[in-house]
């Protein structure tokens, strides 16, 4: 979720946006994907997540060891698939089911400061700024032998492959992002936003003061949770789903990661120099040019921009989606269907650009 993304009164914007028809924000027209209306789950229905997503593999990349699940026949086309905050690889465990059985090669890792995810050194900055984490994708691709993939994410993971796209184009086959276009910037979220918009940020300001680490350090899961429920309110998961994903914040470096990412949105906390040209460039809101649909659910109760305001950003064959049936914020675990038919599809749209 990003600061500088949410634009103005976010309730004119739900209005706004609600309006929109599925598939009806369209930069460039392709006609071989249809407009897309799928239902999610029934209304307060719980999606069951299976016990066991693994096994968990572990691979050297850049400064990480990652941790990640891999799943479908080796040698078929490759996705990749990026989590978000405060969730973990347990969100895509049924979509990923669904695209193995279509023969592809599904890649889910944890994200820096997530689940068996760990810096190689004890010296690297817990830096949790995008460039960062979008170069840690390139990198396990790198490591696993991936030259080209379908990039796919929600949350802190639809920042992640938008940048891949922006930066990488050459290694995006496509792209499937939940809430659409997430660079931002910690100049462009200088700027105030009304009152009511700045209230769906809480958390952000909370984590910008000590007492805001301290309080995230004592009540990780409680806190995890609570996000949950405000950014999927008609989302009924259980308590083993839950205890699940929150298992993967026990992490030494999950706290230190959460806190410098917001800080370092609002220009609390430097970022490393290595990443300086690269935030340059997105600061500038680079175009996207790698085939791509986005998609939102019509209960995210998450800030989120509406899909009119980032229409333009895509440039190559675009489509948009409007998921219904009470969907919020973690679109990939709540409408897992949904999700793998978009990958599905924006894999259709890379092979004809």
């Amino acid at each position: 979720m990003d600061l500088g993304q949410l634009l103005g009164d976010t309730r004119s914007q739900r209005r706004g946006f609600l309006g929109l028809a599925a598939g009806a924000v369209t930069a460039a027209a392709f006609p071989a994907v249809p407009s897309f209306a799928a239902s999610g789950p029934a209304k307060g229905s719980t999606i069951a997540v299976p016990a066991v997503f693994g096994p968990v593999r572990q691979i050297e990349a850049g400064p990480l060891n990652i941790g990640y699940v891999e799943t479908g026949p080796a040698s078929g086309p490759a996705v990749m698939l990026f989590h978000g905050w405060p969730y973990d690889i347990h969100a895509f465990a049924q979509s990923a089911g669904i695209l193995a059985a279509q023969g592809y090669r599904v890649i889910v890792p944890h994200l820096r400061g997530h689940g068996t995810t760990r810096f190689r050194s004890a010296d690297s900055p817990r830096n949790g700024q995008q460039a960062a984490l979008a170069a840690d994708g390139i990198a396990l691709m790198d490591a696993l032998g991936i030259k080209r993939a379908v990039v796919a994410g929600f949350d802190w993971g639809a920042r992640t492959v938008n940048i891949m796209a922006a930066l990488y184009p050459e290694r995006c086959k496509a792209m499937v992002s939940v809430s659409g276009y997430l660079i931002g910037s910690p100049a462009a979220n200088a700027k105030p936003l009304p009152p009511k918009a700045e209230l769906q940020w809480w958390y952000q300001f909370y984590f910008a003061t000590e007492r805001g680490r301290a309080g995230y350090a004592a009540y990780t899961a409680d806190f995890a949770r609570q996000i949950w429920e405000l950014a999927s309110p008609q989302w009924r998961f259980d308590d083993a789903t839950f205890r699940r994903t929150a298992a993967s914040f026990d992490n030494p470096d999950h706290v230190d990661i959460v806190i410098h990412n917001y800080r370092w949105r609002l220009g609390l906390a430097d970022g490393e120099r290595r990443y300086d040209a690269d935030e340059a460039r997105l600061a500038a809101g680079p175009v996207i040019t790698v085939p791509t649909i986005t998609m939102e659910g019509d209960a995210n109760g998450a800030p989120h921009p509406d899909p009119a305001a980032y229409a333009a950003k895509f440039k190559g064959a675009y489509a948009f989606r409007l998921i219904s049936g009470g969907i919020g914020h973690n679109l990939p675990q709540e409408a897992p269907e949904a999700f793998a038919q978009a990958v599905i599809d924006a894999d259709r749209m890379g092979a004809r650009a």
